[in-house]
């Protein structure tokens, strides 16, 4: 038997790649389940947005168990991982990811699905429990509250330096993000962190000629 028939030979075998048993496709799945349930719990106590998705929640669990899935059929035959390859090359994914964390479970609930795949069981659990420390330890280091912002009306043009003196009184530091000058009316916002919110708000809301005064908090990036 010569070079090319021992070719021809251990390429038709991987054409028949390798038995995959109904016990082992069970404890792929069931692994994977309970990690895809930890990884659903762990977003829903990490998120703190105001508009909670439980869809794309749900969508995080499910794509662990899909990728599972997958990784079994391409392990099962090499027709079918080619095939696999071909399918996935035509999938566009069109959904825009506005939150960095969003996409840093996406590959988590993903990578989950891969190595639960492969059978590294201990690796998947190892990768679960990693993560979620690293996360939650990031998570609670400090860091400088993020800035609030005055909204000021007025009636009187010229109220600007009125309205910072008060401004002054209360913050150690500001910085105007717009004024708005129109025919007898003064609209501006101030960017600034102040303790004493509502003594700043019932000062300046009583300036002679003020018609309101509003302080509101973002979760906008430390700017100062």
């Amino acid at each position: 038997m010569g070079f090319k028939d021992v070719f021809k030979k251990s390429f038709l075998e991987g054409f028949n790649g390798m038995d995959i048993t109904t016990a082992k496709i069970v404890a792929t799945l069931f692994v994977t389940a309970l990690l895809a349930l930890y990884i659903f719990a762990i977003y829903r106590l990490v998120t703190r947005k105001v508009f909670y998705s439980k869809n794309f929640n749900i969508a995080l669990a499910a794509l662990s168990l899909i990728t599972a899935a997958i990784i079994l059929a391409m392990q099962s035959n090499l027709v079918i991982s080619l095939g696999m390859v071909g399918a996935l090359s035509i999938v566009r994914f069109r959904t825009a990811i506005k939150d960095p964390m969003d996409l840093v479970f996406l590959f988590w609930s993903i990578s989950i699905g891969i190595i639960c795949g492969a059978g590294l069981y201990e690796v998947a659990l190892v990768t679960s429990v990693a993560v979620t420390v690293f996360i939650l330890v990031l998570d609670m280091i400090p860091v400088s509250r993020a800035p609030m912002m005055l909204v000021v009306n007025s009636s009187k043009m010229d109220d600007e330096q009125t309205v910072l003196d008060v401004v002054g009184k209360y913050a150690k530091s500001y910085k105007v993000k717009s004024r708005n000058l129109s025919k007898g009316r003064l609209d501006m916002v101030v960017e600034l962190r102040v303790k004493d919110e509502s003594g700043l708000v019932s000062e300046v809301a009583a300036l002679d000629g003020m018609i309101g005064a509003s302080l509101i908090a973002h979760d906008g990036e430390v700017t100062f």
